[in-house]
C-alpha cells in the first residue's frame, strides 16, 4: 500500500519533538518512506566505527545523521512558520501543496 508522506527532500523543517527540538529550520536530506523517517540535517549524529578498506585506506570514526520519525517534524512555509500541508489543484488544474496556516503555495 503506498503511503501519502506530505514531507519532499529538500523541504525546510523545524523539529517539534524530541532531544533537538527547536524552532530553526533545516533542510530534509532524505526521505524514507517505509520506515516513515527522515534524515534532516545536523540532527541525530551517530558515530560510525569504519574499518580500513580500499575506499577508506586509514578507516576510523565518521559522524553522520541518523533518521528521525516522521511525526517528530513539521514542515515551514514561507514565512518562516510551522505549519501543516494541504493540497489544492491550481489553475491549471494540477495538484500543489500548500500551507494551512498562510494559505500560500509551497515550492
Amino acid at each position: 500500500m503506498f503511503k501519502r508522506i506530505k514531507i519532499k527532500k529538500d523541504d525546510m523543517v523545524v523539529i517539534i519533538s524530541g532531544d533537538h527540538k527547536d524552532n530553526k529550520p533545516r533542510r530534509v536530506i532524505e526521505v524514507d518512506r517505509d520506515k516513515d523517517r527522515v534524515i534532516v540535517e545536523g540532527v541525530n549524529m551517530v558515530t560510525k566505527h569504519r574499518k580500513p578498506s580500499a575506499n577508506n585506506p586509514q578507516g576510523g570514526i565518521e559522524k553522520k545523521e541518523a533518521g528521525i520519525h516522521i511525526s517528530n517534524v513539521m514542515i515551514v512555509d514561507n514565512k518562516g512558520n510551522a505549519t501543516r500541508i494541504g493540497r489544492r489543484k491550481n489553475a491549471e488544474g494540477k495538484l500543489e501543496r500548500y500551507s494551512k496556516k498562510s494559505k500560500e503555495t509551497l515550492k
